[in-house]
């Protein structure tokens, strides 16, 4: 009986040692899992990354030999706006926003020149942190571009040869003779800018 009862106690240690190492081998394989679904999902993520920088390679590209059709003219936002003379595509690149390149520093001294002449800092687009496009005396029509607190349209930064481009795209189907509009998104102030869009969801206030 002892020797059986020996042995039954060996076999039951056996089994649970193969147990345990059954239980490892499975944990190890969930970590390893774990690690390849990791390393895909980023893999994933890359690779849309770099579709969507492509798009915006070719589309930019497309922007630049068939531009759209607009105009500026009076609107009822704010004096002079810019609109659609063609049916414009959601998610279609509308128009880059050009003007002087150039650093903060430069930008707060031309701001404190332009509020001193009457003319504002609205023409004052940031790319990145140091980074702003001046259109007030060399940019394009995308300086007419009002905001809205409902906007038809969004500004996106793209990398095109190096060289960061503001380019404003359609948010959705936007009509012929309809204003294009974007949020400013202004940083929040304690002296209030009034928002004239009006949207039903307008803020009140640009910043």
């Amino acid at each position: 009986m002892k020797e059986k009862a020996r042995y039954l106690t060996h076999a039951y240690n056996m089994e649970r040692a193969a147990e345990n190492m059954k239980d490892l081998d499975a944990s190890k394989k969930m970590v390893q899992s774990s690690r390849e679904a990791r390393h895909e999902n980023r893999r994933l993520q890359t690779s849309f990354a770099e579709i969507g920088e492509i798009s915006d390679l070719i589309k930019f590209n497309q922007l630049k030999f068939r531009k759209k059709a607009l105009k500026f003219a009076k609107s009822s936002i704010h004096d002079w706006g810019l609109f659609a003379l063609e049916p414009i595509a959601a998610d279609e690149m509308v128009i880059e926003y050009t003007g002087s390149t150039i650093r903060q520093s430069v930008a707060d001294l031309r701001e404190k020149q332009y509020e001193a002449k009457g003319i504002g800092s609205s023409y004052l687009f940031r790319v990145d942190n140091e980074i702003i496009i001046d259109a007030t005396k060399t940019g394009n029509l995308a300086r007419f571009i009002n905001h809205s607190c409902n906007p038809n349209c969004y500004a996106k930064v793209i990398t095109v040869e190096s060289l960061k481009k503001i380019v404003i795209y359609s948010k959705r189907d936007i009509d012929v003779n309809e204003e294009i509009t974007y949020d400013y998104k202004f940083p929040l102030e304690d002296n209030k800018i009034p928002c004239l869009c009006g949207a039903p969801s307008c803020r009140g206030t640009l910043n």
